[in-house]
């Protein structure tokens, strides 16, 4: 075989070969990825990509609900090429540490609600999230409840694609029979989805029913044997499930009085998808005992995850100085992936881009909401610059089409031909655009989005699948 130098990889048709041939991507799904490949990205400027052929795409997945600045900021990468020049690794472990991390830690403390002062760097969210599952572990311990281990969580929920954070997601198509996950100690309660709630129940009845069942399993499981309740503020990836509004907040009371900690899984939705720095204190008044946070904390420039946590939770497990904390990664408080993310967090105060979120992002979403005129369209929700629209059979019965229709994945098809990137799962398809978004970006989505949804609904007619 020759040498990767003698071959060259440079063309289109080259790169897109070597990517079919070599990679295994995620969630790669094997009979169409042999089949089609992949779309190829060469470039990115602000809200826009563009293909290896030179095709643009306005991005309004955000890359994976992470760009919150916007891509190809000059800005960012000096930042970076300089803390690589200057220190491009340093051992954090144990009594180690630089210069990045700790200003970076001190800043998460100040942005954090509450007495959430404390960080542990780590990866991604997927490792933030496995993380805080130890770390509550280790609390519950030191506070003398070797029992206290289990942990509530809840269905259409995503933590991540660790061993621990697939288990503690339940959501379709992310758990496969090849795989193992831990099946004792986790429990997965109703999503606090409205659009799905039993049939005759108003916003208020549905939220009394999520608190009653939450009583019901605390009681079954005993309060002594749970150690955690975790909770995405608005569930992401599970459809953009935006709560009852009272919810999150009746929820963690109960937590309060039963020193189960709260774990609030902000990997999505921190750092400005909502217009705040965090979702769960400003949009549902909870302060949580953990925060798990990645994705917005550089705008996907570099890998890093965080766990924000409570001086309460330090003080107990750092109680008598004897024990350790033996978790942690290589690359905890990365210095190069920390001056991105302090130069990321400068950029998006200074330009305020919290405040064109909330603006901008009501904007959004008001206008995506007329497209729940369409037949084929049960339900526009979300919040800000996180939406999602629902598909359906059948507006009042609101049953999804047959999974062979594969309506969502067609709208992002026939989306992306005219030149628009959202994000196809199950029967949703999903947006998390820049915090950089503009009103007339807003319009183009919308319109363009408007007319790949007509294109599909009459071809899902003429193919028998849709009668509405």
């Amino acid at each position: 075989m020759p040498s990767a130098s003698a071959r060259k990889i440079d063309s289109p048709e080259a790169i897109w070969q070597a990517d079919r041939r070599h990679v295994l991507h995620p969630w790669t799904q094997f009979g169409s990825f042999e089949r089609d490949g992949s779309l190829v990205f060469e470039r990115g400027e602000g809200c826009w990509l563009w293909d290896t052929s030179g095709k643009r795409y306005f991005d309004a997945v955000g890359g994976m609900w992470c760009t919150n600045v916007g891509l190809g900021r000059a800005e960012m990468a000096e930042a970076i090429a300089a803390q690589a020049q200057k220190l491009a690794f340093s051992n954090t472990f144990v009594d180690a540490s630089n210069v990045p991390s700790a200003q970076l830690a001190a800043k998460l403390a100040e942005l954090a609600p509450g007495d959430l002062n404390r960080v542990h760097f780590t990866t991604c969210g997927s490792t933030a999230v496995d993380t805080a599952w130890r770390m509550v572990q280790f609390y519950q311990r030191a506070k003398g409840k070797p029992d206290k281990t289990q942990v509530i969580a809840r269905d259409m929920s995503y933590h991540g694609s660790t061993y621990i954070g697939q288990s503690l997601g339940q959501r379709p198509g992310d758990r496969v029979p090849e795989f193992l996950y831990k099946e004792t100690g986790i429990h997965h309660l109703t999503a606090p989805n409205p659009y799905r709630a039993p049939e005759g129940m108003d916003a208020a009845a549905f939220c009394d029913f999520l608190v009653a069942e939450f009583a019901a399993k605390l009681a079954e499981l005993g309060p002594d044997n749970v150690g955690a309740f975790i909770a995405e503020p608005i569930q992401a990836s599970g459809g953009v499930i935006v709560p009852p509004q009272d919810y999150l907040s009746r929820i963690a009371a109960i937590c309060r009085q039963h020193d189960i900690l709260v774990i609030a899984d902000e990997v999505v939705t921190a750092f400005g998808r909502t217009g705040h720095w965090f979702a769960a204190p400003s949009e549902f008044g909870v302060v949580p005992d953990i925060i798990t946070c990645a994705k917005g904390l550089t705008s996907g420039y570099l890998p890093l995850g965080a766990v924000i946590f409570s001086d309460r939770i330090w003080e107990a497990m750092a109680e008598g100085g004897a024990r350790w904390f033996t978790s942690g990664f290589t690359y905890s408080g990365h210095p190069v992936s920390c001056a991105a993310a302090l130069k990321n967090l400068e950029i998006i105060e200074r330009e305020g881009l919290l405040a064109n979120a909330a603006e901008v992002g009501d904007y959004f979403l008001d206008r995506l909401k007329s497209l729940e005129d369409l037949p084929l369209i049960g339900q526009v929700r979300g919040r800000r610059l996180m939406v999602c629209v629902e598909s359906v059979a059948d507006k009042v019965s609101k049953e999804p089409l047959p999974e062979a229709a594969n309506e969502a994945r067609r709208i992002a098809d026939a989306a992306e031909a005219m030149g628009l990137m959202v994000r196809p799962m199950g029967h949703l398809n999903v947006m998390s655009p820049p915090l950089t978004m503009t009103r007339e970006d807003a319009d183009f989505v919308v319109d363009t989005l408007r007319r790949a949804i007509t294109q599909v609904t009459d071809e899902l007619r003429r193919e028998g699948w849709f009668k509405g």
